[in-house]
């Protein structure tokens, strides 16, 4: 008998009112859900790329690190608020299971994205077929950016390479760091 996979459910956004660009993964995975923290497998690089960019990197606690990048206009989020899967790959994530999360009231309380990042094709791929078709035209219209996986099961590229793409597409945030 094959068990039935887990139900997955996310954590609350990493924002303030004067965020700018918002990252958006798909689903928090297992290691990440056991310790209460986005991106929490030491294996991931989206802290080690954050800490390239901004000195806010896996070195630092936690809270640390996420009011790093609220004070340089980052949002953090998952596009699904909860989902059923086994293990942490998106492939696993059961389709009749996921819930979305409340971009309507995101994007209120939040005006000032005007970049959202997606880390993963998956991540890009849930947002425009599930959120953006419900979305007011001035949210649907937001410049997005998709951009390689942080997760250690995107292997096709390396460290230095996933790092230039989120530099290319963060730079003018890190420019602008305090």
């Amino acid at each position: 008998m094959t068990p039935r996979p887990r139900l997955s459910v996310g954590f609350p956004p990493i924002a303030d009112a004067a965020a700018r660009v918002l990252v958006l993964g798909s689903l928090p995975g297992r290691k990440s859900l056991e310790m209460g923290q986005y991106y929490a497998q030491p294996q991931n690089a989206f802290w080690k790329i954050m800490e390239a960019l901004f000195g806010v990197g896996p070195a630092l606690p936690y809270a640390e690190r996420t009011l790093g990048l609220r004070a340089r206009g980052i949002a953090v989020w998952d596009v699904l608020a909860a989902g059923e899967r086994d293990g942490s790959l998106d492939s696993a994530i059961v389709r009749s299971t996921m819930v979305v999360n409340d971009f309507a009231g995101f994007f209120a309380a939040h005006p000032r994205i005007g970049l959202i990042c997606f880390n993963g094709a998956t991540a890009a791929a849930l947002f425009r077929r599930r959120v953006q078709p419900t979305l007011a035209p001035e949210w649907a219209a937001v410049d997005t950016h998709v951009l390689p996986s942080t997760s250690p099961a995107h292997a096709a590229l390396r460290f230095e390479q996933k790092l230039a793409r989120w530099s290319a597409a963060l730079g003018v945030l890190e420019r602008t760091a305090p």
